[in-house]
């Protein structure tokens, strides 16, 4: 299996959107009717500044996502994270912060290097000096990549409405604006 990344615009983002759920679906274990009761959100995130986007291909198939934005006050997630956060804290975290909103890879993929691949592409060129995110607060497959890559806790226990789980806050420094790969 030979997989190439592909940098997606607004608009080819916005065609692929349901691959992109059903890589969610399957990397989440999630029902795709679950999944794509998603698209509304993925679709809201076209416009956000700073939007950037990687997939994996293998051959035509969608095998891997990662894309997030310039997050700003007065958009929900980061104005739930902002509130879990102190002032000092979210000052330094979360005034230049690249968002990172999905990364996924199809579970037959795991432990391929491409999450990797994946999140670096995504991360490298922003003009960001952070990179932040939330992921199950659990000790996870993701939540040790994470660990791995050089991300730190921010915040954890975070519950988010509507959702009986609970999410870690966590951060990246990115230096000159592009960020160091997880080992």
């Amino acid at each position: 299996m030979s997989v190439r990344l592909v940098e997606l615009d607004r608009d080819a983002l916005a065609t692929v959107r349901d691959a992109v759920l059903d890589v969610y679906a399957e990397a989440m274990d999630v029902a795709p009717e679950a999944a794509r009761s998603r698209r509304s959100i993925l679709t809201s995130h076209l416009d956000r500044e700073g939007l950037r986007a990687v997939a994996g291909y293998d051959g035509d198939r969608l095998v891997g996502i990662a894309y997030g934005y310039l997050g700003r006050r007065g958009q929900w997630w980061h104005d739930q994270v902002r509130a879990a956060l102190t002032t000092e804290v979210a000052q330094t975290w979360l005034e230049s912060a690249f968002e990172v909103c999905e990364l996924h890879v199809r579970p037959a993929l795991h432990g391929t290097g491409l999450g990797r691949d994946l999140l670096l592409a995504l991360l490298s060129g922003t003009p960001a000096r952070t990179a932040v995110l939330t992921t199950p607060d659990a000790e996870t497959r993701a939540r040790r990549f994470y660990r791995r890559g050089g991300w730190v806790d921010l915040v954890r226990d975070l519950r988010f409405p509507g959702d009986p789980r609970t999410f870690a806050v966590l951060g990246l420094g990115l230096p000159a604006g592009a960020a160091a790969p997880p080992q």
